[in-house]
């Protein structure tokens, strides 16, 4: 057996029921095993000094399945002891539980037609990507029988959504249940916080093919960029998913309720469309006002969205959709997200660099304007922006809470987000990490093309 590097172990985990979520009993060392289908982790509870050991191995279908959890050990050394007999080196995979089908494979498919940007993961620039997006499915604690299909074709999108929170949820510790059809997920904490969350993406009236699209550039008018198109698609989707009233179900009822949402309306309008879900959501329009020769931002209410439908404004604003918790949202769902967070966790780049450019949140006072950067993803300067020292799944996640939430959600449900909420009757946030990205864009070269400069900003790629 051999050293199971942090990095790896922190991917592995995710399949864990409760991900990173280990209690008083936190890891203090992982090995695995030499054909990479069994790891084992050893646990020390400082409290009564008590460690303990946990082993997982792969099953025929490639999903882990734990074998061993034990505490008890009176020593390092006697917890060490056990592991490399529950390895189980050069013996096979573990059966399927009785009754059991085996989860598809993600690669093959089969007789069908995949999507162009499914295919765009057979591409060595985004075999980071295929890998970490693989793990996640095979993480996924109960995916519906259509997920690799879906995924393989037309709904790629909203399967790559659904595996990005799967990771983002266990990142931070919470149970991660799949109990019923929907909504997709239950969220829990050790402290008894709960959640029950329904992934959807706001998608183009249209269809468009997403891989190698011109990038749509926003709305030139401001209004029309935070009022407009944009906050009009933001409303019907979410209001698509209202009207199914998961709320009623037997198994919602009486508990907080999170509509997740990825934007997808336009090709590259996630780097654009944010403040237009918190208008949106709030009701609000910034404007930007001056004081002794200070320039600040202020909110003004509005009703109605612009367009001839005339949308109304505020989902938050009253107490009309109280059923409604919260929504988590994320300006950074895509393949590049998951290139990013292995390759800056150590995946090897193999002659390519991946450069990030965008904005900063700038925090200090009375800040308009975000901070440009240009980063390479495998530099330490990047990986040192978060105390990880890779980029972590919850980087970008926001959650808007509803002020007048039947049953709201408890911050500490979602630890390592940013949060929007009401103080003092203003919409305050409160944020997780000191490093925050407004926008961004991910360019992948070849070693050998000149370094980007900020003004170089491209697509995805």
């Amino acid at each position: 057996m051999k050293e199971l590097p942090q990095s790896l172990f922190d991917v592995y985990s995710l399949a864990l029921p409760r991900g990173h979520g280990f209690g008083s009993a936190p890891p203090i060392g992982a090995w695995q095993s030499n054909d990479g289908l069994a790891y084992a982790v050893i646990t020390h509870d400082d409290g009564s000094s008590i460690f303990g050991v946990l082993a997982v191995r792969r099953r025929i279908d490639q999903t882990w399945v734990i074998i061993f959890r034990g505490d008890g050990f009176s020593s390092f050394e006697e917890a060490f002891g056990h592991i490399p007999t529950l390895l189980k080196e050069g013996e096979p995979p573990e059966p399927l539980p009785p009754n059991t089908a085996p989860r598809p494979l993600l690669h093959d498919v089969c007789n069908r037609k995949p999507s162009d940007i499914f295919k765009l993961l057979s591409k060595p620039s985004h075999h980071v990507a295929a890998w970490m997006l693989n793990q996640l499915y095979l993480s996924l604690p109960n995916p519906d029988a259509n997920w690799a299909s879906d995924c393989q074709t037309d709904n790629f999108h909203t399967r790559l959504w659904e595996a990005q929170l799967l990771a983002s949820f266990r990142e931070q510790g919470l149970m991660v249940s799949q109990s019923h059809p929907s909504p997709d997920f239950l969220i829990e904490n050790r402290h008894g916080a709960e959640a029950w969350v329904e992934a959807v993406t706001a998608n183009p009236k249209d269809r468009y093919n997403h891989v190698n699209s011109t990038p749509i550039d926003p709305p030139k008018d401001r209004k029309e960029r935070l009022l407009g198109s944009a906050a009009e698609r933001f409303a019907k989707t979410l209001g698509n998913k209202l009207a199914k009233k998961y709320h009623e179900l037997e198994h919602v009822s009486g508990k907080p309720f999170i509509i997740a949402l990825a934007d997808f309306h336009a090709p590259s309008s996630m780097t654009w469309s944010r403040e237009a879900l918190i208008c949106y959501l709030y009701g609000t329009y910034p404007v930007v006002m001056t004081d002794a020769g200070v320039q600040f931002a202020c909110a003004e209410s509005v009703e109605n969205l612009l367009g001839e439908s005339a949308f109304p404004a505020g989902l938050f604003a009253d107490n009309q959709r109280s059923e409604l918790s919260a929504i988590i949202f994320t300006n950074a769902c895509s393949i590049a997200k998951f290139n990013r967070v292995g390759l800056s966790a150590g995946a090897l780049a193999k002659g390519l660099k991946y450069t990030r450019i965008g904005e900063f949140f700038d925090r200090r006072p009375n800040a308009l304007k975000g901070i440009p950067f240009c980063l390479d993803v495998t530099s330490q300067e990047y990986r040192t922006l978060w105390p990880q020292g890779y980029e972590p799944w919850c980087a970008e996640l926001e959650v808007f809470h509803n002020p007048y939430a039947k049953y709201p959600v408890k911050r500490e449900l979602l630890p390592e987000t940013t949060h929007w909420f009401e103080k003092n009757g203003e919409i305050v946030c409160s944020s997780f990490y000191e490093t925050a990205i407004l926008y961004s864009k991910t360019i992948i070269q070849d070693e050998s093309e000149p370094t980007l400069e900020i003004g170089d900003f491209y697509g995805d790629r």
